[in-house]
Parts: C-alpha cells; sequence; structure tokens
C-alpha cells in the first residue's frame, strides 16, 4: 500500500491565496496542518484501478467509555494521538488537559463498526482511529475512493479496507466521503458539522410528532401482525388457570391457588414469556381465550424513541415537562442541532445524554456536550439525545455526600379501552456511588445509577419505607405523598396518551393481554408558574418484562399480587393501587 500511496503536507507558502482559501473550507481531520494523499507510482506499477483493494491499520480501538482510561495506562497512546490530531503534547506524562483536548478532538477522526454476536456488552459499537496514513484522508463530496471496516475473524483484528471508485492517475488525490450514503442535502451538513463549520440556528428546532406513515413503518420492521377484533374472555370464577412461562422468577414465587405451571404451551391459558409476541393474527384466530402478558404495539412505550414521540400528544412538539426534550437522531438531527446551537448562543446549560433505542442497563449510554460527538454517535446503532438533567433532585448519602438517584416503579396494564393501569405500592431506587457535578462526565460512579451488573461496583440499596422518612428530612418542604401524586400524574398522562389512537399509533385493544411495565424515573428541580421550586418527575424509559429480583426477595408475594391484578381481576387485597 505504501508503494503506492503517499501523505503529503501542504506548504501553504507554495500555495496561492485563492488556493490556500479553499482549502481552509475543506474539512481537515489533521488540526491546523493542511494535509492531502496522493497515488504515485513505483517500480513501474500503475497507481490504482478499480480492482485494487488496500489494507489500512488501525492506531488506537476503544470502547467510548474506556478511552480515558487507555489514554491513561497505554504507554505511548496519548502521544500519539495528538500527534496524529495535530495537538500540542508537552511532558512525558499523560495530562489530564491532553487528555481532554484528545477525547473532543477524537471526534473527527473517529470511524465505527459493531459485532453481531456475543452478549450484549459485546455487541457495543467499536471506535477506531485509522492509522496516520488512513487519517490523512480528506473529504470530498466526489470521492475517489471508498472506505469499510473488515474484521478478520482468525486473528480478531479490524482494518479498514480502501478501494477506489474510479481509475486515478499518478498524483490524483485520495479522497472519501465522510458523509458516505446520505443524498439529503440537509442531513449532509449536519453530518459534516465536526469538520466544516455551518450554522442552523434559523432552523426550526420544532418536534411535532411524526406521521401515521412512520408508525406503520414500525409495525411492518417489527414483523408484528395485529390480532382480529375478539370479545373478551369469561372464565369461570373459580378456574384454575394453567401458566405457560420461561420466566424463573414467575415459577419460584406465583404461588396462588388459582395458578398452576404446565410444560405445555398448547394446553396454557395464560403465555407469560420473557421475549416479545409477534404474531397476534394466529393468536386471536386460533386462540382468542389464551391470556397474554403483552400488548401489541407496546414498543411505542419501550422504546425511546418512540416513546418520545408518543409523549408529544401530551405536550406539544417541545414534549411534555415529564420528559427530558429528546431527538431521534436518524429522524431529527437538524433539529436538534438547531436547538443545541440556539441553547448555546443563549448560555444555556448544553449537557445531553446519548442512548440506544432499545437497550437497557446503560449501554451504550454516553454524557456529552460536545456536538460533534452527539452527531457522530449518530453513525452507530440508532439512538436518541435526550436533555441530560443538570439539576437533579439529589439524595445525601452519609457514607459519600449528595449523589443522584433514580427510581422505579410497576405499573401493571390490565386494559386499553377502558383504559386500567395499576402501580404497584413498592417502588425501588438506585444511586450513584460518587458526589454529583458537572463533570467528568465519562465517570460512571458519578453520573449513573445502574450498579447491579458489575460484582465490583458497590451497590447501594435503601428499602422503600426506609427512604420516605430519610428524603422527607432531607426535604421537609416535600412531603413524599406529593412527590408522588405528581410521579402517578405523568404515568396517567402517558399511558392516556399512548392508548389515545388505533394500532399501530397506539397501544392496540386486545382484550386477552395484560402487561407488567418498569417505570424509571428522577426527579429535578424546576420552577412553577408562581415561582415557587418544586420536583419535576422526569420519566427516563419504560422497560418490558423488568427483572423483579428484588420485588422478589424482600415482597414474596409480589407475583401473587400481579398475576391476581392482571388475571383474576381481585386487585382489592393486593398491594396495588389504581390509578386509572
Amino acid at each position: 500500500m505504501f508503494g503506492i500511496m503517499q501523505v503529503q503536507e501542504v506548504e501553504e507558502e507554495s500555495e496561492g491565496e485563492e488556493a490556500r482559501e479553499a482549502r481552509k473550507k475543506q474539512p481537515n481531520p489533521g488540526g491546523e496542518l493542511c494535509y492531502k494523499v496522493i497515488v504515485t507510482s513505483e517500480n513501474g506499477l500503475q497507481a490504482a484501478d478499480p480492482n485494487s483493494i488496500f489494507l489500512i491499520d488501525h492506531a488506537w480501538t476503544c470502547r467510548v467509555e474506556r478511552a480515558r482510561q487507555q489514554l491513561q495506562q497505554v504507554p505511548g497512546l496519548l502521544h500519539r494521538m495528538a500527534n496524529l490530531m495535530g495537538i500540542e503534547f508537552h511532558g512525558e506524562l499523560p495530562s489530564a488537559e491532553a487528555e481532554d483536548l484528545v477525547l473532543e478532538e477524537m471526534w473527527r477522526f473517529n470511524q465505527t463498526y459493531q459485532l453481531a454476536h456475543g452478549t450484549a456488552e459485546e455487541k457495543v459499537p467499536v471506535w477506531y482511529i485509522m492509522d496516520e496514513f488512513g487519517s490523512r484522508i480528506q473529504h470530498s463530496d466526489t470521492p475517489s475512493f471508498a472506505t469499510a471496516p473488515f474484521f478478520y475473524m482468525p486473528q480478531q483484528v479490524a482494518y479498514t479496507l480502501l478501494w477506489p471508485l474510479r481509475d486515478l492517475d499518478t498524483g490524483e488525490e485520495v479522497t472519501r466521503d465522510f458523509a458516505y450514503g446520505e443524498a439529503d442535502p440537509l442531513i449532509r451538513k449536519c453530518m459534516l458539522l465536526p469538520w466544516v463549520p455551518a450554522d442552523l440556528l434559523d432552523f426550526s428546532s420544532s418536534t411535532p410528532e411524526p406521521p401515521d406513515e412512520h408508525y406503520q413503518a414500525i409495525l411492518e420492521e417489527n414483523k408484528e401482525k395485529l390480532p382480529l377484533a375478539i370479545s373478551p374472555v369469561a372464565y369461570p370464577c373459580n378456574h384454575v388457570f394453567k401458566v405457560y412461562t420461561d420466566i424463573q422468577q414467575v415459577l419460584s414465587h406465583l404461588t396462588h391457588p388459582r395458578f398452576t405451571f404446565t410444560q405445555s404451551e398448547a394446553d396454557a391459558d395464560i403465555l407469560y414469556n420473557f421475549s416479545h409476541f409477534k404474531d397476534y393474527r394466529k393468536l386471536s384466530q386460533e386462540r382468542p381465550s389464551v391470556l397474554l402478558n403483552q400488548f401489541p404495539c407496546e414498543n411505542l412505550l419501550t422504546v425511546k424513541d418512540c416513546l418520545a414521540s408518543v409523549a408529544r400528544r401530551a405536550g406539544g412538539p417541545e414534549g411534555p415537562a415529564w420528559l427530558p426534550r429528546t431527538f431521534n437522531l436518524r429522524t431529527e438531527l437538524p433539529q436538534f442541532v438547531s436547538y443545541f446551537q440556539q441553547r448555546e448562543q443563549r448560555g444555556q446549560d448544553n449537557h445531553w445524554i446519548c442512548k440506544p433505542w432499545n437497550l437497557a442497563r446503560s449501554l451504550d449510554t454516553h454524557i456529552t456536550r460536545s456536538l460533534h460527538s452527539i452527531i457522530r454517535h449518530r453513525e452507530s446503532t440508532p439512538k436518541v439525545v435526550s436533555k441530560y438533567i443538570e439539576s437533579p433532585v439529589l439524595f445525601l448519602r452519609e457514607d459519600v455526600g449528595p449523589v443522584k438517584f433514580d427510581v422505579r416503579y410497576v405499573v401493571l396494564l390490565r386494559s386499553v379501552k377502558p383504559l386500567r393501569l395499576f402501580v404497584y405500592d413498592v417502588f425501588w431506587l438506585r444511586f450513584s456511588n460518587r458526589p454529583f457535578a458537572l463533570d467528568d462526565l465519562d465517570d460512571y460512579e458519578k453520573h449513573f445509577t445502574v450498579m447491579n451488573y458489575d460484582p465490583e461496583v458497590v451497590l447501594k440499596q435503601v428499602h422503600y419505607d426506609e427512604f420516605i422518612p430519610e428524603f422527607e428530612k432531607q426535604y421537609p418542604e416535600f412531603p413524599w405523598r406529593s412527590v408522588q401524586a405528581e410521579i402517578f400524574q405523568a404515568f396517567m398522562e402517558l399511558f392516556q396518551v399512548a392508548c389515545a389512537k388505533p394500532p399501530p399509533l397506539g397501544l392496540c385493544d386486545y382484550p386477552s393481554s395484560r402487561a407488567v411495565y418498569a417505570i424509571d424515573l428522577m426527579l429535578k428541580w424546576d420552577n412553577r408558574p408562581d415561582g415557587k421550586r418544586m420536583m419535576q418527575p422526569q420519566i427516563l424509559e419504560v422497560n418490558f418484562n423488568p427483572d423483579c429480583e428484588r420485588a422478589c426477595r424482600y415482597h414474596p408475594s409480589f407475583f401473587n399480587d400481579v398475576f391476581s391484578t392482571l388475571y383474576l381481576d381481585e386487585p382489592s387485597h393486593c398491594h396495588v393501587t389504581r390509578l386509572v
């Protein structure tokens, strides 16, 4: 490869004024220096034809959450990255300032790929920076070459493939399209912002609810077949339900005498499965009396981009007060860029959290105030970006100090029409392990609360009946009953708008469906119209089939209460509160 390619630093003194100005306007991932890669011939080889393929090595490969740690621990990495990015580097030892500069500038160099197999953690996108040669290839809207990552399984190593798009002569520049595959001029403008500054302040940041076709496309993509209309099932009052389930917590803790387990799915009255059901049409035709633990189209609640879209029915284009302002990076990138730039111009806080549409446990979730970082994250998995809560209500941990916390409620949806919604009377809490501050954004234990999946991380647990008096002691003006009333109001509004339209625009009114969801939320400080401070609930996500390990451990009757409420319609003696 190096026999026929050459990196050339452009000497500005040798260029004319017009050429210099033109080059300054081009994307340049090489810092202050201007580079170009040219085709040369050597030993009689012609430069490149469309059948040529070249391999480019990778200088740095990482997952974002480990980037700073690698810069600190891998000898020579920080120095090499600073040189590659055109960042001045002083001294031999890593400094926090140099690390911050590299972590900011890396988004002008990063490329990404994702492994198709493995655990959820292994499927988190990988980011890499090509070596000095590959990193000098400049952008062009009419590129001479294309690139793609190539993972060589036998050696477990990745390269970048480089191939020409046409015949090239000696001396021609090697370029690629940094917004490859995107034809829309406005989206391309946004995607190229890390290299070509642009002003989108005059573009509307309004995000109205998507058209009906958007939801129809989601239904087709999910391969979900809607059920036929059926009549509600009426079982005798003494009927013992046969339950087929693959969820061990249900098998271990459902002890109510009106339910028994069967290993035959064909004999079951209730299908209570961990995986998503798809063919409701066939079930409604062949076994309409079989009850389920899920609703058709419930992804409108449980997938983050859909949740934000549906919530706009309650709050308009800006969204309701109980949901952080959220943008779908695939369909609302220009609106987000405009909103970000408007906030920047007004001097408002601009911390954001970038999340995959459909992953839990904070996987591939990143907090940043870098517009370039957010734009580039769009190139990995489908993501939303939500306003990061910069003023959370904190909880004073005596062993640590004031930390972030979130609250999980379990809600039970018995029917869509009429809407019948219950909430379990116990809630669960998760805490950060370090005092909160708007810095060290890659410090997981400061900014996240999900600590129960890493055995090496301290997990702080406080039971709800211990939390309430301590919370009220810390915030005597805010009795928990009043705070919880605001939370329940948000839940009611969410489910009302989610059920307000027919499928696929809303949850399907299927009489045999029931469901359990976990709603995670935080509290933030806000002001009422009269200027008084308030704790505003912020719904973070809605989870299908949540992990109920803690519920079962501390409340052995949990699944008895759930099944009594959902399938027997006997909530009166259960630990639940009816919301609607």
